[in-house]
């Protein structure tokens, strides 16, 4: 059959193609109305990788150069103010708080029947610490008391003495006497033949013994007198001895109650109940946190203008930058660590490398600030001193007694009182 269509009269259409069967055109129609869709999801998509570089190169560059110039001008004015307007001054963390520790130790041995503190607790002066067994104490104190009175006694006995030695010299004088007239009569005697001259031996023998006695009654008058002269039952050498060792025994009964010798703080505490203590054995530690002052390890070339009286500040790591304690330089120390270590180095002995050394100065600090913000020995803290007054000495100030403690008086009133009773009672 002949097709009779013309082929001018059909209308093209880009989308028609005449080799494709009619079943595969609405799949291509289809396909082609999903691509916009599909490329307009492509577009609203961020593109993967890096961004495309834009802007100006120049600009950029001129931004670094401008933020260069601030920062050397930053630079200019820190060291500006560093070196040549900041104020003088030398700081360093080699810096710890120290203080003293005060040992308390048995002055004689006992047994601790009481301990009136602990650790952490803090005492004042003259307040009881540690108690000891006081028997033994006590019967060397009636010993003592004993002593003094026989002592007394004794002397006593020495002044009444004196008088019976008086009697015996006057005695021996007139014995002498009678011998000497009788040696003298039989002399007489004898020149006329009236005694034989065994009798005249016998009286001058009697004049040898009497004048012995006498010497022998002068002899122990004069020592009787030498023991008590210029003396009485309260001062006479005897006497004062046995006061003496009454005196050391009421001392001892003393050191059976050990007390604080300084206000402070108890640490180290080792003793206990019960236990038996020997003489210089340490029982605790009193650690007087209001004098406590700051050891600053300097380097050796921080030295140079440290002075004497020069004021530093402290910062404490315990408290942080809001409490600031205020000090003077009280001392620079004798040398380094190096020089007084247990093994000092030995530079001659090998190869040397130089290192730099530390010297300890002392800083003091204000009471005043301690009472508000007590500090602990041991504890890290940062120094800065103020080098600008160079007037100050570099040697430490002359020695002088720091503090006294309270130390056990052998002038005890009630001891006093007791050996005048005993005195008294047996004159």
């Amino acid at each position: 059959m002949t097709d009779t269509r013309d082929p001018s009269s059909e209308v093209h259409r880009p989308d028609a193609r005449p080799d494709r069967p009619p079943a595969e055109q609405p799949a291509q129609q289809q396909a082609t109305r999903e691509q916009p869709a599909q490329e307009q999801a492509a577009q609203e998509q961020p593109p993967v990788g890096p961004p495309p570089v834009k802007g100006n190169p120049r600009g950029r560059r001129r931004g670094f150069i401008i933020l260069g110039v601030i920062v050397a001008i930053a630079a200019i004015v820190w060291a500006v103010m560093h070196f040549l307007l900041a104020k003088p001054e030398q700081e360093t963390d080699d810096a710890y708080v120290a203080g003293d520790v005060v040992a308390i130790t048995a002055r004689d041995p006992g047994v601790v029947l009481a301990i009136h503190a602990d650790n952490t607790q803090t005492v004042r002066a003259g307040q009881s610490l540690i108690d000891l067994d006081a028997a033994t104490a006590d019967v060397g104190l009636a010993t003592a008391a004993a002593d003094l009175a026989r002592a007394v006694r004794t002397t006593r006995g020495a002044i009444t003495g004196i008088g019976a030695t008086d009697a015996q010299v006057v005695l021996a004088r007139a014995q002498l006497a009678r011998a000497v007239d009788d040696y003298r009569r039989r002399r007489g005697a004898a020149a006329e033949g009236a005694i034989s001259g065994e009798e005249l031996s016998h009286a001058a023998d009697e004049v040898k013994v009497a004048r012995a006695q006498l010497n022998a009654a002068v002899a122990e008058r004069g020592q009787s007198v030498a023991a008590v002269q210029g003396t009485d039952a309260s001062t006479n050498p005897q006497v004062l001895a046995a006061a003496a060792a009454y005196r050391r025994a009421a001392i001892i009964r003393g050191h059976m109650r050990l007390v604080s010798p300084i206000d402070g703080v108890i640490a180290q505490r080792q003793v206990q109940l019960g236990q038996q203590v020997a003489a210089g054995a340490p029982l605790m530690a009193v650690v007087p946190l209001d004098r406590v002052w700051v050891d600053a390890n300097f380097r050796e070339t921080q030295l140079k203008d440290i002075r004497l009286g020069q004021p530093v500040r402290v910062i404490a790591d315990v408290y942080g930058d809001d409490v600031v304690y205020h000090g003077r330089v009280i001392g620079v120390g004798a040398g380094s660590g190096a020089a007084f270590a247990l093994l000092p180095a030995q530079n001659a002995s090998g190869n040397w490398i130089k290192v730099v050394q530390r010297v300890p100065v002392r800083i003091a600090l204000s009471p005043d600030e301690l009472r508000r913000n007590p500090l602990r020995v041991g504890l890290s803290v940062k120094t800065t001193v103020d080098t600008a007054d160079l007037s100050g000495a570099r040697l430490g100030a002359p020695a002088q007694q720091a503090y006294r403690g309270v130390a056990t008086d052998a002038g005890d009133p009630a001891v006093e009182a007791k050996i005048r009773q005993i005195i008294a009672s047996n004159r």
